[in-house]
């Protein structure tokens, strides 16, 4: 079995999920009472969200390069970013790490191919959802990306990097995006709706909303790290 690095604390209560549902799911695998292998450096999600939201891409990439650097270092064979943000730089990472890095952008892209959907709304920070790492991914296979508007958008960042980041989940908030989302299966006919953000499906524990699919993001990398894992 191999090591998994995580690059988790971006943000901390979506570290815990990753780390709670590989290990559930590893032993549903593997009922022999072992656990699985995995090494967590927990870094700072103020500075990741600060230099993306200033655009210093570069200075991010290398605060994340050296993140993975640890987890190389303390014997990981394998790494992901426990968050979706950091995907902005990902491409950059990939090529100058050390470990074999699984991305949540190719796995919810196929998650969301298998399901036979081509129009899908994105929600997450405003760094993922004006981003172009999801629409890029997702068009070279044939899917649209459709994020909500830009008052929405307003909303769904400043709830996420309030409220959820930070543990808090209320039920107001719960209720308006599922409002942003049935709004968004009328006027853009989207199909689908991927909780691009780690934390949303804290508060969006739900499998449908209005007859619409959420793609929970992080159990999709959860899954594809596992299948690396155990391969």
């Amino acid at each position: 079995m191999k090591t998994l690095g995580i690059v988790g604390g971006i943000g901390p209560e979506s570290t815990i999920d990753y780390y709670r549902s590989i290990v559930s799911r590893y032993r549903a695998k593997r009922p022999d009472g072992s656990y699985p292998s995995i090494i967590i450096n927990s870094i700072d999600v103020n500075r990741v969200l600060s230099l993306a939201g200033s655009n210093e891409l570069n200075q991010l990439t290398d605060y994340l390069l050296g993140a993975i650097q640890k987890l190389a270092a303390a014997g990981a064979d394998i790494g992901l970013l426990a968050s979706n943000t950091p995907h902005v730089v990902f491409s950059d990472l990939r090529r100058q790490s050390k470990l074999p890095l699984i991305s949540i952008v190719e796995a919810t892209c196929q998650e969301v191919r298998n399901r036979g959907l081509n129009n899908v709304s994105l929600m997450g920070t405003r760094f993922t959802m004006s981003g172009r790492f999801y629409p890029e991914e997702f068009e070279r296979n044939g899917i649209t990306v459709v994020p909500p508007s830009g008052e929405e958008q307003a909303y769904i960042h400043d709830k996420y990097v309030n409220e959820l980041v930070n543990g808090i989940f209320l039920p107001e908030t719960r209720k308006h995006l599922y409002e942003i989302i049935a709004t968004q299966k009328v006027r853009d006919h989207v199909q689908g709706v991927i909780l691009g953000g780690t934390e949303l499906p804290l508060i969006l524990r739900d499998e449908t909303v209005d007859g619409i699919p959420l793609f929970d993001t992080t159990q999709i990398h959860v899954a594809a790290a596992l299948a690396e894992m155990l391969s």
